[in-house]
């Protein structure tokens, strides 16, 4: 069977599953109440599309259909041998094996210089300031999980998420840091590239230059 682990939440319906059976509203509502939403995309329609794919890979299948009140019938779905074989080795994968990911920021560094250095200086900073109340905020939520008693097992993503926080803060203010002080090597080319719009523009040194 070809894999297909793209979508992480294709490996959160797995892991809810794993738990019990459950209709698809109901991984929904688990997931946010887990507040796993701010993690991995989630929104009812492609989590329905997730399921039925799933479904379709033989990972999950239907136990039963069930109708609470008035509300339409809902099907059930558990996890099936070959599902939990998947979360494993899926869930294994992730946790050893470093991917590259494609971040945006990093994509905006690589392409730095089509920005004069005074206006990146300026975003940088704004940029700063930004990270740092996004960082207080998530603290004082993990904080306020800990003391009403949330094991820290569940919260790991969290560290994670802080723990990147302060090392991106760090970078930004220490590029902050080079700029304002020209020792960022190469920034008077960098600003050379900015001062005369008649010349043509070459933003990475070639071979040439570099012999």
């Amino acid at each position: 069977m070809p894999r297909n682990r793209a979508n992480p939440l294709a490996l959160a319906i797995l892991c809810c599953l794993y738990e019990r059976p459950m209709h698809p509203y109901e991984v929904a509502q688990t997931l946010r109440s887990r507040a796993k939403h701010e993690t991995i995309r989630l929104n009812f329609g492609s989590l329905y599309s997730v399921v039925e794919a799933l479904a379709g890979r033989g990972l999950i299948e239907p136990r039963e259909t069930v109708r609470e009140g008035k509300r339409p019938e809902r099907t059930v779905y558990e996890i099936t041998p070959l599902g939990v074989r998947e979360l494993t080795e899926w869930l294994s994968e992730l946790v050893s094996t470093p991917v590259k990911e494609y971040l945006q920021f990093e994509a905006a560094l690589s392409l730095l210089p089509g920005l004069p250095p005074d206006d990146v200086l300026a975003l940088l900073r704004v940029r700063a300031t930004a990270l740092e109340i996004k960082l207080h905020q998530a603290e004082a939520t993990y904080a306020l999980a800990r003391d009403h008693g949330l094991p820290r097992l569940f919260m790991l993503e969290s560290e994670y998420g802080n723990a990147l926080l302060r090392a991106e803060i760090d970078f930004v203010q220490g590029l902050i840091a080079d700029i304002e002080h020209n020792k960022l090597e190469g920034l008077d080319e960098w600003r050379g590239f900015h001062m005369n719009d008649s010349a043509p523009r070459q933003w990475f040194p070639t071979e040439e230059d570099e012999g």
